[in-house]
């Protein structure tokens, strides 16, 4: 049995959003906060830390910016799924285009799950309050020496949206820049 274009993407999302959600309640589940474990030597570690939703842990006006945030986020998703549903029905954009929007929709639907319902599962916030669970760290050791290659603790979903995004930009960005291209993301 196939599956159609749309189908498949909406089965990669769904697998995506899994495997975070997987790692994080695992992560949650079996370490301590702030708990390290090293992966691959010391420059690869498992390093459980919480933050408010934002890149690099970034916060602003207290529970009023949460909830802003929490609504952003959740106005993108749709709009994401709004516009890849779009671009599959019109059946304009390449394959790329579509799994690369897929990877970020998928990654932000992960963290908004945090954001919307671990608060409440693990009975410290309310709906919508919730902390993202952070935990790929990736500082490099040198000669006794620490340089840090990449000092912020990210997890799965912040990857699929990375990983989305540059690729979007490195090789599907012809997709965007064309006139007739402007005028699909405008309807």
């Amino acid at each position: 049995m196939k599956l159609s274009k749309g189908a498949g993407l909406a089965l990669l999302g769904i697998v995506l959003v899994v495997i975070d959600q997987v790692i994080k309640v695992l992560v949650k589940t079996n370490m301590s906060l702030g708990e390290q474990i090293p992966l691959i030597g010391e420059w690869c570690r498992l390093c459980f830390v919480e933050n408010e939703g934002m890149a690099f842990g970034l916060s602003f006006g207290n529970g009023f910016g949460k909830l802003l945030l929490s609504l952003f986020r959740i106005a993108l998703s749709g709009f994401l799924i709004w516009w890849i549903h779009s671009l599959l029905r019109k059946g304009k954009a390449p394959t790329g285009v579509l799994v690369g929007l897929t990877l970020i929709t998928a990654g932000a639907i992960g963290n908004i799950i945090d954001c919307l319902f671990y608060g409440l599962i693990w009975d410290y916030a309310p709906f919508m309050f919730g902390k993202v669970v952070d935990m790929f760290y990736f500082p490099i050791i040198r000669d006794g020496a620490k340089v840090i290659f990449f000092s912020p603790v990210f997890n799965f979903a912040d990857s699929c949206v990375t990983v989305g995004a540059f690729y979007l930009l490195l090789f599907q960005w012809k997709f965007f820049s064309g006139p007739e291209k402007k005028q699909d993301v405008a309807e």
